[in-house]
């Protein structure tokens, strides 16, 4: 690895030129060790999860503060020579000011890539109703476009998140991030080659990010050839994490023994791989 680590303009024209074709995977690391061992696999970019970050504190997802979550980015971006895609949840306003005010702070740490989601976490109106889902769009785009810099505006439709999973609803307010000045496009929660399929074609040439761990049981081959453009996985690999932890911390005390030590990492290439990670 070179001495010399990338700027931030670098890695924020190096994100947007990985949306330009193909397909490319962009996992979740949740804190600095699990960003650093991704770039040293040979990931092209990372993005933060909300949820990760949220258990590696000890609370819930989306109950982290906008502070926390800011460091968080900072810490991300430093840690790591890649972009850093922000899961950035509603952006931490329901009004399109807020939004924007949030979005410039966000800005600051370095991301080169932002996702604002269009729910609302009221179980009573689970989505902002789409005029108003647009302003907040509008409001990020604004944002980023008054601080010239080179940040990927990422429109989520939460439809099928919230237990709304109507299609065409779906690719209405996708179409509509769209015109408001999303650069990328991200309905969570699709599973079925038809449904990804017919989303991509919808809003292309817009490019679409599909969520892995509701699409599974498609390769990466797969989702490239029905139009995806990039592959996130939220929560997932934090969740496989939490679940090797969970088993052996759970068969200690169930059972006295210690299980899955062969299946662990040794220490010594632990050790090798964060001693020749970025500083």
């Amino acid at each position: 690895m070179s001495s010399e680590r990338p700027s931030v303009a670098v890695k924020r024209r190096s994100f947007g030129r990985l949306h330009e074709s193909g397909c490319f995977v962009l996992p979740n690391p949740w804190d600095i060790g699990s960003a650093r061992f991704l770039q040293q696999l040979g990931f092209k970019a990372l993005a933060s999860t909300s949820a990760g970050f949220a258990w590696s504190q000890g609370a819930a997802d989306r109950t982290i503060s906008l502070g926390s979550v800011l460091a968080h980015l900072q810490a991300l971006v430093d840690a790591t020579d890649l972009p850093v895609n922000a899961d950035f949840q509603d952006g931490f306003a329901a009004e399109p000011a807020g939004v924007a005010e949030n979005v410039r702070a966000a800005l600051a740490t370095g991301i080169a890539g932002l996702s604002i989601e269009d729910a609302t976490g009221d179980p009573a109106q689970p989505l902002y109703p789409l005029p108003s889902a647009i302003e907040r769009i509008r409001a990020a785009r604004g944002a980023i476009d008054a601080s010239g810099v080179e940040v990927m505006l990422v429109g989520r439709a939460e439809c099928f998140v919230v237990g709304r999973p109507d299609l065409e609803e779906t690719i209405a307010r996708l179409r509509a991030y769209a015109e408001a000045g999303a650069d990328c496009l991200y309905a969570p929660g699709l599973r079925t080659s038809d449904q990804i399929a017919q989303v991509a074609r919808a809003v292309a040439p817009t490019p679409l990010n599909v969520l892995w761990s509701t699409a599974s049981e498609l390769t990466v081959d797969e989702l490239a050839a029905l139009g995806v453009r990039r592959i996130s996985l939220g929560g997932a690999m934090a969740r496989v994490a939490w679940g090797a932890f969970a088993r052996t911390a759970r068969t200690i005390m169930e059972q006295g023994c210690l299980p899955g030590l062969a299946q662990a990492m040794p220490m010594p290439e632990l050790d090798r791989l964060f001693g020749a990670a970025p500083r």
